[in-house]
């Protein structure tokens, strides 16, 4: 009988998309300057991140309880934010839209491992966001999806496939529940 063997599995190589120097340094740099920052310090933060490689639009505000992995492979449009404790686990290309909310504990999870493989090697696939989001808290986003212009997902929701634009989706995992509207608040329905 097959079986899985980590001790065969091993990190491609070029996987990380920089050195193992520059990998450790970006830690060592989110340790001991992103993450101590003091919450108004947005403008820093988006310093550091666009020192290490990401393209952070302007107005841009990351939480300093933020967890970025790998910036030189995240986008971040204008006037976005990235709330407390959000995981942008970009093990490859994540992109954030203009306007877009990624809430508190949102988790953008890029990669994963093939549970067929005996040495358990990675799956990874980029996840993109589109603009004028709102990632309420909790949410999961698998490797692979797209969530178009103007999405709502719920709290706590998992999202494993594509999201049409202009929708409000809520489960998991996530489905549709209805169009998202502007001018329609919660009260009016």
């Amino acid at each position: 009988m097959r079986r899985q063997r980590l001790a065969d599995f091993h990190v491609p190589a070029n996987f990380r998309g920089r050195s193992a120097f520059f990998v450790q340094f970006w830690w060592l740099v989110d340790a001991l300057l992103f993450r101590p920052s003091p919450q108004f310090m947005y403008g820093w933060r988006r310093f550091l991140l666009r020192c290490f490689g990401a393209k952070v639009g302007k107005g841009v505000k990351v939480r300093s309880s933020a967890e970025i992995t790998y910036p030189w492979k995240v986008v971040i449009g204008d006037d976005a934010w990235v709330g407390d404790d959000a995981v942008i686990y970009s093990l490859v290309d994540i992109v954030i839209g203009d306007n877009t909310c990624v809430s508190q504990r949102v988790y953008l999870c890029t990669g994963s491992h093939d549970y067929a493989s005996e040495s358990f090697d990675y799956c990874c696939e980029p996840i993109r966001i589109g603009s004028g989001c709102w990632l309420c808290t909790s949410v999961f986003v698998a490797p692979g999806v797209t969530v178009g212009d103007n999405v709502v997902v719920g709290a706590c929701s998992v999202v494993l496939r594509d999201l049409a634009a202009d929708g409000v989706y809520a489960g998991t995992p996530a489905v549709f529940v209805k169009r998202r509207v502007f001018g329609n608040s919660l009260d009016d329905e």
